[in-house]
């Protein structure tokens, strides 16, 4: 099974290394959103502050590295390259599912970054209906203590498990032990869509149990019924994914209704995020992170600096963005009355 995990997740690699599993027929909804010039924004654009706080702890940039690998070999190269620019830029660094850490130490050094970024915020990752699997509270903690995070997301994927082989497809009950896990971690403890985006019904039941932010991850950019389609050897499984091709939630519409939900809980925006410019319109509708992830993919397996220039060119069109609007701060940018839905 450890080998299985390893192997699954080197194929993950490849497969988001092309260009065939975006969905197709709906986007993020980025294009519906408009940010109003203007013209006069007295304000220094030297003195614009990407500047902002993750449960406490400043970081220099509302920018998140959305969960994306670990437990392969290649896995370990992109997330140590990953790391080492996200400290260098102040980025936050959601790791990619740690179930493998605690089932295989084959490659535990994708997992264990806290050398390489010793300030930044880390974020441990783990598919929530392994709670249904045989991970306990401890086996949780075990996570936390072994990859040194700030913080524990749980990932929502349940149309990527029926097509996944052998997928784990048992949701039942899930509510209960995610709140569970709340009360008894000393960490912030979040849940996470993987590109299918979150409504706020479930954003308020999820609030109700004590989740303290949520990453709506909504559709618009990789879609996991296609990846798990091109890795698949089973006719019915593959015709069955291209019938989710263009399933969810866009990313737009998945903010938006979770920020009008819930309050007090942090929002996280990802999901078809492209350019620096679409944060900025995503800040202004109420989210305090920005996650990028499969843009990023490509330039952290070259080295820590090509993903760094990346990272620099998406803060740098925010702070053009900010500049254009008028806004010197990201709590002024989330209060800004210059952006329209059409």
């Amino acid at each position: 099974m450890a080998d299985q995990i390893n192997q699954r997740k080197a194929e993950h690699i490849t497969l988001c290394l092309t260009d065939q599993v975006a969905g197709e027929g709906i986007t993020s909804g980025m294009e519906s959103v408009r940010l109003i010039h203007n013209a006069l924004p007295e304000i220094d654009f030297n003195k614009i502050s990407l500047t902002t706080n993750f449960f406490k702890q400043e970081t220099k940039t509302p920018f998140l590295i959305s969960s994306m690998t670990g437990g392969s070999e290649e896995a370990t190269t992109i997330n140590r390259n990953l790391a080492t620019a996200a400290e260098e830029r102040g980025w936050v660094f959601a790791l990619g599912s740690t179930r493998a850490l605690i089932e295989n130490d084959t490659y535990s050094e994708s997992f264990q970054v806290r050398d390489l970024a010793p300030t930044i915020p880390i974020i441990a990752n783990l598919g929530a209906v392994q709670l249904n699997y045989g991970f306990t509270l401890e086996k949780c903690q075990q996570i936390i203590d072994r990859t040194e995070a700030n913080a524990l997301v749980l990932h929502l994927n349940s149309i990527q498990e029926v097509i996944q082989t052998n997928g784990d497809t048992n949701f039942e009950k899930l509510l209960p032990k995610i709140e569970q896990l709340v009360k008894a971690l000393d960490v912030p403890v979040g849940v996470k869509e993987v590109g299918w985006g979150i409504d706020g019904k479930t954003a308020q039941r999820l609030h109700d149990v004590g989740i303290q932010f949520i990453d709506v991850a909504g559709a618009g950019g990789t879609s996991w019924s296609q990846v798990e389609k091109l890795r698949s050897n089973d006719p019915i499984r593959k015709e069955a994914a291209e019938a989710f091709v263009d399933w969810g939630i866009e990313t737009v519409e998945s903010l938006v209704t979770v920020k009008d939900t819930v309050k007090n809980t942090s929002v996280f925006a990802s999901g078809g995020m492209k350019t620096g410019v679409d944060a900025a319109k995503a800040i202004a509708l109420g989210a305090d992170y920005v996650g990028f992830a499969r843009s990023l993919l490509k330039d952290a397996t070259k080295s820590a600096e090509a993903a760094g220039q990346m990272m620099a060119t998406r803060e740098l069109e925010l702070q053009m963005a900010m500049f254009g609007l008028g806004t010197g701060t990201i709590p002024e940018l989330q209060q800004t009355d210059r952006i329209k839905l059409t």
